[in-house]
């Protein structure tokens, strides 16, 4: 895919933030010090995804204090048809007074494995992921913008459709250099939730969260050239969540690594 796109949110990033430099440590919640309230964010609701540039991935809890700022940073950029806007909560602070009501191990299994692979262990909220290979404090937008920018370009052409039976995912083009196969994984997602959280850091608040994964699962391996792959419907009807994405990502046996596609659609009305 071509990444030479027009200007998007995540693209004004770092004109519209204020210049703040970000140390990174592996502390349990990122300091308040980088939230840059200047940065406005639209609260556009979500939207079919098609042919995105960058993937993000938040991971985030609602018993840190310092994650509402990344929170809001994503609920914006995930109106950017550029940007493939993801949140993953977390539950390894669910200890802390409150306990995170979308989190799920699997999103704290990702991020460790992404660490592992990485070999910092830098594990901590908010943490950004883009395209799989680099971090960034979350509230740090300067950072993310940087990022962003540095990111490869996605290599693999990806587009979802139904059938009567199953969602359907095509995949064209060519692995990396060097690399052998690469995992294809669909993602349940609810676009918007709104969670007042009632006790812990961020008590008495309301948190708006886009793109919430509520469920991932591997329906094959990609080796490059036009493939397709299929889930059935009665699959997708097992969570609450409202979108399906679709991640092409090199997998191996340290982990998943660095995303080369990707997809998003809005289930039909007929599910």
């Amino acid at each position: 895919m071509n990444s030479a796109a027009q200007p998007g949110c995540w693209q004004r990033l770092a004109t519209r933030a204020a210049s703040v430099r970000s140390r990174h440590r592996p502390v349990r919640c990122a300091s308040l010090g980088l939230v840059l309230a200047a940065l406005a964010v639209a609260l556009l609701p979500g939207s079919a995804l098609a042919g995105p540039t960058r993937v993000i991935e938040l991971f985030t809890s609602q018993g840190c204090s310092s994650c509402p700022p990344a929170d809001e940073i994503v609920t914006g950029l995930a109106s950017d048809p550029d940007v493939l806007a993801l949140t993953l909560p977390v539950d390894y602070w669910d200890y802390l007074g409150w306990k995170d009501t979308l989190a799920s191990p699997g999103n704290s299994e990702r991020q460790r494995a992404y660490a592992a692979r990485r070999g910092d262990r830098s594990v901590y909220t908010p943490q950004i992921v883009v395209n799989g290979e680099q971090h960034v404090v979350g509230s740090n937008s300067k950072a993310l913008a940087d990022a962003l920018e540095r990111a490869d370009p996605l290599t693999a052409d990806v587009t979802l459709r139904y059938t009567p039976d199953a969602l359907e995912v095509s995949v064209a083009g060519l692995l990396p250099k060097g690399a052998r196969m690469a995992s294809v994984s669909i993602l349940q997602v609810s676009p918007r939730e709104e969670i007042t959280v009632e006790r812990g850091e961020n008590s008495g608040r309301t948190i708006t969260y886009a793109n919430v994964v509520r469920r991932q699962q591997t329906v094959g391996m990609w080796s490059g050239g036009s493939e397709t792959f299929r889930m059935p419907r009665v699959e997708l009807k097992k969570t609450g969540g409202e979108k399906c994405v679709v991640l092409i990502q090199l997998t191996g046996e340290d982990g998943p690594g660095r995303i080369i596609g990707a997809a998003g659609m809005l289930w039909d009305n007929g599910m």
